[in-house]
């Protein structure tokens, strides 16, 4: 199986170019970059993660954020240019569509997303799980960080603290 057909790939297109729940994607691809090149900042998929905050912090009017956020995704997709993890994605559409927006947002232009380049195989793959997609409203996208249920983060922080403080 090609790595950008696997599910958490998929997903993160999906929610890419499906709903455009970028915290999602974030999430998803980050578990996947997790699983195959952990703490490898350079790999693609860091680069991928990195685009996706950059559209979040964008919706939310973070511009600075955005750009400086965007600005790392492009240095990566050009560092990685090749890459297997961009097979499925038309790599030189990617870098002026992420040109084109980094553009946007020096002149204040407002948010717009674009869709993510995908190969015919891999569209159809996304689009089928894009069917899948729970609905969203604007406000739960563009809040998502501070809207969503953070109970186990917060436990796994617990447990974090509890363990340094008995090793002391």
């Amino acid at each position: 199986m090609h790595p950008q057909h696997h599910t958490l790939f998929i997903d993160y297109c999906a929610f890419f170019n499906g709903n455009q729940d970028f915290f999602e994607c974030h999430e998803v691809l980050e578990e996947y970059w997790k699983i195959i090149a952990p703490g490898d900042k350079k790999h693609p998929l860091v680069g991928y993660v990195q685009l996706a905050t950059g559209f979040y912090h964008w919706r939310r009017d973070n511009d600075i954020g955005a750009a400086r956020i965007l600005e790392k995704a492009l240095n990566n997709f050009q560092y990685n240019m090749g890459h297997i993890f961009f097979d499925e994605i038309d790599y030189e559409k990617l870098l002026t569509q992420l040109t084109d927006t980094l553009a946007a947002i020096q002149i204040g232009k407002s948010f717009q997303a674009f869709q993510l380049p995908l190969s015919p195989i891999l569209e159809k793959l996304v689009f089928a799980r894009i069917q899948l997609l729970p609905a969203s409203n604007a406000n739960y996208l563009l809040h998502k960080h501070m809207l969503r249920d953070r109970s186990h983060i917060l436990a796994e922080r617990q447990e974090s603290k509890q363990r340094r403080s008995r090793r002391q």
